[in-house]
């Protein structure tokens, strides 16, 4: 990791593996694009922002693509994520750049964790998924297999603020992030259902309504 990377700080979260597309309107961080494409692979970092406060955990990007340029400097960009890093120092604006910079160290490798811990929370999760998409009414084709769940490719589907995406991000192992997950949605799913019902009731005031009464 060079001394000083360039960071982009956003209001969001990158997850590890994740491809992400971006209009890039400021000049600061037209700048940072140019100094990474074309064909430099140059490395970035993109911590998350949350109200206001930077976090000291960021995710390791490169510019896969440039898919469109503008007049002006402005571009859409396609950003794939690699890994994370933890920030150790910031700096507002990068030395002779427009952007900001920071120095940082990466994450320690992952300790091993069992395989039936983990083969039996993805069954769980997406089981829980499914019920949740259900509630919710919506289509949505995130995975279709119990191997496919891991925290970072589910962590944007599953219904979890900023701060709780922030907080998954910086864990240390998979069986983490997927407790912290299960956790979630265990937690949110009656809420939704409760919703749910409080809105299908809701859209009936004023209807006629065929109630059956109870047998004494």
């Amino acid at each position: 990791m060079p001394d000083i990377l360039p960071l982009f700080p956003l209001s969001l979260v990158v997850f590890p593996g994740e491809t992400l597309k971006l209009h890039i309107f400021e000049p600061r961080y037209q700048q940072l694009i140019k100094d990474c494409w074309p064909g430099k692979k140059k490395m970035f970092g993109i911590p998350p922002v949350l109200e206001q406060e930077m976090a000291n955990v960021a995710t390791l990007v490169e510019v896969a693509s440039v898919d469109e340029e503008f007049p002006g400097g402005e571009s859409n960009v396609t950003i794939k994520a690699y890994s994370r890093f933890h920030i150790a120092q910031f700096f507002p604006v990068s030395p002779n750049k427009l952007y900001p910079g920071g120095t940082g160290k990466t994450f320690p490798k992952e300790e091993r964790i069992d395989s039936e811990r983990i083969l039996n929370l993805q069954d769980e999760i997406l089981d829980l998924m499914l019920q949740l998409f259900d509630a919710l009414g919506i289509m949505n084709n995130v995975v279709e297999a119990p191997t496919e769940i891991t925290g970072f490719r589910v962590g944007h589907h599953v219904g979890m603020s900023l701060a709780q995406e922030v907080e998954l991000l910086a864990m240390t192992n998979e069986l983490s992030r997927l407790n912290f997950i299960y956790d979630h949605i265990v937690n949110i799913l009656p809420v939704v259902r409760e919703t749910e019902r409080l809105k299908t009731r809701a859209q009936l005031n004023g209807h006629y309504k065929n109630v059956v009464p109870p047998n004494y």
